[in-house]
């Protein structure tokens, strides 16, 4: 999983990025997430021997780095995430907005309605 420097494959950070990506979930579910984008190729295409060429190893002895390298890829992708700041100001004023009066108007009784109540009557309705 190093280089010669002694760091990290950029590679093997990018697939453990891409996966945690993928379901962003905690260290037993996302080694299952990388074990099976490693069995389907969907990391740039590499299987499981090709990421055991970067230095991701699936088994057991291979784990402990694995787990690290998960843990500093998580870490990383914590710190990536916007953080939400809260700002108190103090209220603004409130603008008020005035209109005209409005003319009053006329009674709608004068315009020819009838003060005759409308009434319903319920009939059953054949079927």
């Amino acid at each position: 999983m190093t280089d010669a420097t002694g760091g990290t494959d950029p590679n093997a950070v990018d697939f453990v990025r891409f996966c945690y990506r993928r379901r962003r979930v905690g260290w037993p579910e996302l080694y299952d997430e990388m074990c099976s984008v490693a069995n389907r190729g969907l990391y740039l295409g590499y299987d499981v021997d090709d990421l055991a060429g970067l230095g991701i190893g699936f088994s057991l002895f291979g784990m402990p780095a694995l787990a690290g390298l998960t843990a500093r890829v998580m870490a990383e992708e914590y710190a990536l995430r916007r953080p939400v700041a809260v700002v108190i100001t103090p209220d603004s004023p409130v603008v008020e907005i005035r209109t005209a009066p409005k003319p009053p108007q006329d009674d709608p009784r004068d315009e020819g309605t009838f003060d005759i109540p409308i009434r319903l009557a319920m009939v059953p309705s054949g079927a």
